[in-house]
């Protein structure tokens, strides 16, 4: 019981000197790459929040002669910062897709610290600078949210329909359903936090988690990628947020780790389609519909 209690006290401590969203946001300063590793062309952005914070980003243009098909904001995970998470989004200029990153305050280049729910002032100043640069303007716009990158865009749309009717889908990868979930799995993950992660996750604030705000996009096209395998946002979890999501919606299982899927070149070729007719994709009902799948 002693050991219980100084696992408890220690656990409490450690919660009081980071706080809530220390459970939530796992940043890294340290840009290790440029989409120069990827041999992408590209240009360096700098947002600036409402709140008075300067935020690094990263403009991909399409591939020079591919036809601009539509405009994607990425939404990267919680960990690391946008060079991390350059894997999910760098395939997307070859096939017309030109896409905005960039990193939430406290992550990478970008000032600040991140919190709840000052970070949504973030993705207001991203939709700011798209609607300011004219190759935006125009083609298709789609929003693509990876892990909780994906929570904070069900919610972000959903408390801001002026900016919802700007999208024509939504993409949400490995998303889980609710923040107190989420923590509830990073306090699992280690043995000191193991036994205490019901009573500490509950110190998350959990009102504005995807679960309860996806009733809102009745109005947007969604797709959702799920791992079967993945131990971050458990299957469980990710199944929760599709069922919540009113139609037009599909649901793509996947195999592999968290926020892994577009590694894989099939899962490519289904957000492909889906972008070519959002509102009346309905899913892959067998992996030979995909051209070249082995």
């Amino acid at each position: 019981m002693k050991r219980i209690i100084r696992t408890f006290c220690s656990a409490a401590l450690l919660l009081a000197l980071v706080g809530c969203s220390g459970l939530l946001f796992y940043p890294e300063r340290q840009v290790p790459i440029t989409p120069n590793a990827a041999k992408l062309a590209w240009e360096p952005v700098a947002l600036t929040t409402a709140d008075g914070l300067r935020l690094s980003g990263w403009w991909l243009p399409a591939k020079s002669g591919v036809p601009v098909k539509g405009t994607v904001l990425h939404l990267h995970g919680n960990g690391g910062n946008l060079a991390w998470h350059l894997g999910g989004v760098a395939w997307l200029p070859a096939e017309g897709y030109q896409v905005l990153m960039f990193d939430y305050r406290g992550y990478g280049e970008s000032q600040g610290k991140p919190s709840l729910p000052a970070i949504y002032q973030d993705i207001d100043a991203a939709m700011n600078w798209l609607d300011a640069r004219p190759e935006a303007q125009g083609p298709p716009r789609v929003l693509l949210g990876q892990s909780l990158g994906g929570a904070m865009a069900v919610h972000y749309l959903a408390t801001h329909p002026e900016q919802r009717k700007r999208f024509t889908a939504l993409v949400l990868d490995d998303t889980p359903a609710s923040y107190r979930g989420a923590a509830r799995t990073a306090l699992a993950s280690a043995w000191a936090t193991w036994p205490l992660q019901v009573p500490l996750s509950w110190v998350i604030p959990d009102g504005d988690s995807a679960v309860n705000s996806a009733a809102q996009l009745a109005d947007l096209p969604k797709l959702v990628f799920q791992s079967l395998d993945d131990p971050i946002v458990p299957l469980h979890n990710g199944i929760e947020l599709y069922k919540a999501l009113p139609p037009p919606r599909a649901l793509q299982l996947t195999r592999g780790a968290h926020v892994q899927t577009f590694a894989d070149p099939t899962w490519r070729q289904v957000m492909l389609a889906f972008l070519h007719d959002p509102q009346h994709f309905d899913g892959i009902r067998r992996l030979g519909e995909i051209p070249n799948y082995p």
